[in-house]
């Protein structure tokens, strides 16, 4: 049985979909004013993660991310400017080309995690008209007002708001993010139109009953998530920051509108932090995937690095955490080329016990994923399985490629190494060195080979090359 850890009942619960074997996903997208940066890609792999367990469990999954372009404004409190505004004035582009360039970046990330797309993916400007029939609904129902800058949500009128805090200490935290707008009447209301500013003109605005304005951000994933999956749908997903805030007045809005809880189960990833801290665009200390690639890494092994923490704690980044998560790839790498090599089938008469441990390593893997995506013991349990003598190598290939369709590491994708003709020559020279007892001389060519990127291993079997990371 499938169980996640809901943010709503602050415990983990079985999953039960409203609709029998299928699941209805959503993920809040990028904001996309700037590149994506490998916090916030963590939180794409651990919903990719989610995705695939629920696809192992046999669900037919329908996923839907939206595309902020328009609304995020750089402030909790529904002031400052439009953050794609902003990108547009830093690159002397239009708005448009910022949305276009930076969601296309994006994509090309989460096809380097190897993270899969969703089902539908939705901008928050091709809703601008359910939007403001929510906003319609919400004004009929008495739960707006209207001041100078905009429409607000007023949070006092919903006996239910702040569902998704845990404690009187998170209501304060987020009293504390978010400052009085002149005019508001409770710190906690937020906006659901903004009027354009009266001198100047915005690139983005449109027409509505309340004036010439655009949307706030919170009201997108309402009609977003709605339009797509109906009143209330399975999962909602995204970061940790977004509890206190955006998912909260999510909530809220929808529970004012329509008198149900928008999502059943909601689940949040922890942040990824720096050794002086959260990482954050606001901070100047971000990283993105470029970086690390420009570095020489494998995008994949930042997803690996990924998996060896649980989504719900925090993983601390260091460029030595990524290198040993690299090296723990190219490991495996080698390890799936070397079953590959050795696939001679098993013996007959011990094919029963064989059958039983690969049923065993199966069995186990699903109760680790399926307790709210366990995966540092599952990928425990995968080497584990690696080392197992008992176990052939087909069947261990087997295991691997069953395994990788929760892991997202494309195993699949490798073959057998080719070794340079330079690496075997200077294997064949050190060869010759120690049989002549030139050991010195061996260990030199040794470090040249290793120099280059690969490293010899002396077995009782011969030789074994493989190749590293430098």
């Amino acid at each position: 049985m499938l169980k996640l850890y809901n943010t709503l009942s602050r415990k983990k619960q079985i999953f039960k979909p409203l609709k029998k074997g299928k699941a209805g996903l959503y993920t809040c997208g990028p904001t996309v004013y700037w590149f994506a940066h490998i916090g916030n890609l963590r939180t794409y792999i651990f919903e990719d993660i989610l995705k695939r367990v629920l696809e192992y469990s046999h669900y037919k999954v329908k996923h839907i991310m939206n595309i902020t372009d328009v609304g995020h404004l750089t402030s909790d409190a529904d002031t400052g400017e439009d953050k794609l505004e902003k990108g547009a004035k830093r690159e002397r582009k239009t708005v448009w080309q910022i949305a276009e360039f930076y969601t296309k970046a994006f994509k090309q990330d989460i096809n380097r995690l190897n993270i899969k797309p969703p089902n539908i993916w939705i901008k928050a400007t091709d809703t601008i008209k359910d939007q403001l029939n929510l906003i319609k609904i919400l004004e009929k129902k008495g739960f707006t007002y209207k001041i100078s800058d905009g429409v607000y949500f007023d949070t006092s009128k919903l006996k239910t708001y702040g569902r998704l805090w845990k404690t009187k200490k998170r209501q304060d935290k987020t009293r504390a993010r978010v400052e009085m707008v002149s005019g508001k009447k409770n710190p906690t209301d937020f906006a659901l139109w903004k009027f354009s500013p009266k001198t100047g003109k915005r690139q983005m605005e449109w027409k509505s009953p309340w004036g010439v304005g655009f949307p706030g951000w919170h009201t997108e994933c309402v009609v977003m998530g709605i339009k797509n999956l109906g009143i209330v749908f399975d999962i909602h997903c995204g970061g940790i920051d977004h509890i206190s805030i955006h998912h909260t007045n999510e909530i809220a809005q929808a529970e004012a509108a329509y008198g149900k809880v928008f999502a059943r189960y909601w689940l949040h990833g922890e942040f990824l932090i720096l050794d002086k801290g959260k990482m954050a665009k606001s901070e100047g200390n971000i990283i993105i995937l470029e970086n690390l690639i420009k570095k020489g890494f494998n995008p994949l092994a930042y997803r690996y690095l990924c998996l060896g923490a649980h989504y719900r704690s925090k993983l601390c980044f260091s460029l030595n955490a990524l290198k040993g998560a690299q090296n723990s790839l190219d490991n495996l790498y080698q390890k799936i080329t070397e079953l590959t090599e050795n696939s001679s089938p098993s013996n007959s008469k011990h094919y029963e016990n064989i059958s039983r441990s690969v049923k065993n390593y199966q069995k186990r893997f699903l109760g680790f994923i399926q307790d709210d995506l366990n995966m540092p013991k599952a990928l425990a349990l995968m080497w584990q399985m690696i080392k197992d003598k008992k176990i052939p190598a087909k069947a261990k290939y087997k295991l691997l490629m069953d395994f990788d369709k929760v892991f997202g590491l494309d195993l699949s994708q490798i073959k057998k190494i080719k070794i340079p003709e330079k690496i075997q020559e200077l294997v064949k020279q050190r060869e010759q060195e120690r049989k002549q007892k030139n050991y010195q001389k061996a260990d030199e060519i040794r470090a040249e080979i290793k120099k280059q990127g690969y490293v010899i291993e002396d077995t009782k079997t011969g030789i074994k090359i493989k190749k590293i990371s430098v």
